[in-house]
């Protein structure tokens, strides 16, 4: 390789799991030490109105849930009860679109199905949405991805996790950062336009309770409507069963990352020009809004490290970059296409079955071998 193209390697190569783990525990204790500085009188007489059943007594009256629940729904109808307001959670929510596409593709390739929190994401997204916000990423999923990267990364250097007998692990071969079928290049785009997207929509356009309920359980509307598509599609094509490796197919890319991109691009031209009207937010608008901000931001600084970490600096610059001119969510999908190619280019390192050797000659990965294949 000519001297000039090599790279040092990742962090996530050269240090332990307990260390790579410091900045997003940081940064969990910060989150919810900004949270607190933050909150103010107006969130806890929300609360307080659903829990004398005094707004939205639909909801309200159900038993043990409804407090809670009414509490979430006026929360967030309240954060995009404005014009300003409305632009700024239109980046948000397009920014957790991005964020939704990628970690659900991640889901589907073949490398990640033992890791229960990676290959079902519905559980983490719906704590993420409900309960836990950014600290779930900071806390849970996060370290999931370093603790598969490091499981990874030590089988390559014990030579793979060999099988008695048969084929290898496909986990770790050479198709390991494949779908793990074609279909979900259909199944994804869709599940996350109508699980998501579709939802997001009606919240912010309507500002109605409905709506907002209904939006509230996205990851489980995403993930029933990812599974019927997947199957319809199996059925309809055979072919579709193989798997594929997204990035190396342009038209499955443009498909998979085609509508957050898209959502992304639209809010932040929308929220730019929010910026020359009158700020129109009310105090209950600007209380809400100012959490969900703040738990959005700590959700992309733990984004950034984790690229940082497992692809390195340039990935990172030009994830800000795209971040900045088109939107957070068209940046956390151009950095994962380019993070793809410039993390994991090598197909040469494949697992044999015992008693033969690896068809790479280099037992340890150098300063030229990327993380996953």
């Amino acid at each position: 390789m000519d001297p000039a193209t090599r790279r040092p390697r990742p962090a996530v190569h050269s240090f332990a799991l307990r260390y790579l783990l410091v900045v997003p525990v940081l940064l969990a204790v910060l989150t919810g030490y900004v949270l607190f500085m933050h909150s103010d009188t107006n969130t806890y007489m929300l609360y307080s109105q659903c829990h004398a059943r005094a707004r939205l007594p639909w909801l309200s009256h159900v038993p043990v849930l409804g407090s809670p629940a009414c509490f979430l729904v006026s929360f967030f109808q309240e954060a995009a009860a404005s014009v300003r307001a409305f632009g700024l959670m239109a980046v948000i929510l397009s920014f957790v679109a991005g964020l939704l596409t990628v970690s659900t593709i991640e889901s589907a390739r073949i490398c990640n199905s033992p890791s229960v929190l990676i290959a079902y994401p519905t559980g983490p997204w719906l704590v993420f949405d409900l309960i836990g916000g950014a600290i779930v990423w900071e806390l849970v999923i996060i370290p999931a991805f370093f603790h598969r990267s490091r499981a990874i990364i030590a089988a390559r250097r014990q030579g793979g996790p060999q099988q008695l007998s048969g084929p290898a692990d496909p986990t770790f071969g050479e198709s390991m950062r494949h779908l793990a079928v074609v279909a979900e290049t259909v199944a994804i785009p869709v599940a996350v336009a109508v699980g998501y997207v579709a939802p997001s929509l009606l919240m912010l356009v309507t500002d109605a309770p409905v709506p907002v309920l209904v939006w509230l359980f996205f990851p489980i509307w995403v993930s029933l409507m990812r599974q019927a598509v997947r199957r319809l599609a199996l059925l309809t094509r055979a072919a579709w069963d193989g798997s594929l490796h997204l990035e190396s197919s342009r038209l499955a890319m443009l498909g998979m990352y085609a509508v957050p991109i898209s959502c992304s691009v639209l809010a932040h031209a929308h929220f730019l020009w929010s910026l020359t009207q009158p700020d129109d937010r009310k105090e209950m608008t600007r209380s809400t809004l100012k959490f969900i901000t703040i738990d959005a931001f700590f959700v992309g600084l733990t984004v950034l490290y984790w690229i940082l970490v497992e692809a390195g600096w340039r990935v990172a610059l030009v994830m800000v970059g795209a971040s900045v001119v088109l939107g957070p969510g068209a940046g956390i999908c151009i950095g994962w296409i380019y993070r793809e190619q410039t993390v994991d280019p090598d197909r040469s390192v494949t697992v044999v079955a015992v008693g033969s050797r690896r068809a790479s000659q280099d037992a340890d990965p150098s300063e030229e071998t990327p993380l996953l294949r």
